[in-house]
């Protein structure tokens, strides 16, 4: 299943995409995508529902974060050799880990606002896990049983205020507002056989930057999930981001950065595509 909220801002509404891509409106089935829906047993429920019967969706809705009621969005950093190397940061022996604030989370296609004194926000594209049911010390071999499905992430990382700044972790770079759009779709794991075959790519005003493979990962998905879950419950609705590859603009020789009214394009294989502009805080 392809899963999506649309509305506006603070008022989406459940969505499916039927089998030809048709955008069908669910809120007359079910109140939202939280965690109670994305649990095994709400899944099973969405997955008996047949797309056809529901009303399509008219026009071009703007479409919202594809998940509702997130607790915790955790994020794994350096989980790619090449992009550790262009950080000129040693590969990590353990998984990397930091939080950013859920208060950053907006949809695919909203506007990124640069922030206020920003002068290094840079961009990085990441596969998205959506957890479904309460991981707490998990086994690898288990882990996977508790996803409800996958994302595109962007990261998107202001690196004065991660790096420079004295004092403190990353995550003052990291949870900005607008600084983790997440979709289009929240796709589930019978569409999603081998998460860790696809490919992810992004692009600042239409030049491809990052190209990459979920191969490539130093950890995998199922690693990430049991490592976590030994530090803290992962509970349904909640998020991992499982690193970006090569091709940042803290990378590029000279590095550069986000300026305000540039378009920036995400995509992974099967998950979709995201696209935002750039402006300039308070504008």
């Amino acid at each position: 299943m392809r899963l999506f909220r649309h509305g506006p801002a603070g008022h989406e509404r459940p969505g499916i995409l039927d089998a030809h891509g048709g955008l069908r409106d669910l809120s007359g089935r079910l109140a939202d995508l939280g965690p109670e829906q994305l649990s095994p047993a709400g899944l099973a429920r969405l997955a008996a529902i047949e797309p056809g019967t529901l009303p399509l969706i008219p026009g071009n809705p703007r479409l919202g974060v594809p998940v509702s009621g997130t607790r915790k969005f955790i994020a794994v950093g350096l989980n790619f050799a090449d992009h550790a190397a262009e950080a000129n940061l040693p590969i990590p022996s353990e998984p990397v880990l930091f939080t950013k604030a859920v208060s950053c989370l907006q949809g695919p296609n909203d506007p990124v606002m640069l922030p206020k004194d920003s002068k290094k926000t840079d961009w990085e594209v990441e596969l998205g896990v959506v957890i479904g049911s309460t991981a707490r010390y998990v086994e690898e071999s288990a882990a996977l049983k508790h996803v409800a499905g996958y994302v595109v992430v962007n990261d998107l990382s202001e690196r004065e205020f991660q790096l420079e700044r004295s004092g403190g972790q990353w995550d003052k770079g990291k949870g900005c507002d607008t600084f983790a759009p997440l979709g289009p779709w929240l796709v589930t794991p019978d569409e999603v056989p081998d998460p860790q075959s696809l490919d992810l790519w992004l692009e600042v005003d239409g030049h491809r930057y990052q190209s990459a493979n979920a191969r490539d990962m130093i950890f995998s998905i199922p690693h990430l999930i049991a490592y976590i879950s030994q530090f803290m419950s992962l509970q349904s609705g909640d998020l991992v981001a499982t690193g970006t590859p090569p091709g940042v603009g803290l990378g590029q020789t000279p590095p550069i950065y986000l300026r305000p009214d540039q378009i920036l394009c995400a995509g992974i294989t099967g998950l979709g595509f995201q696209r935002q502009r750039t402006i300039a805080w308070n504008s």
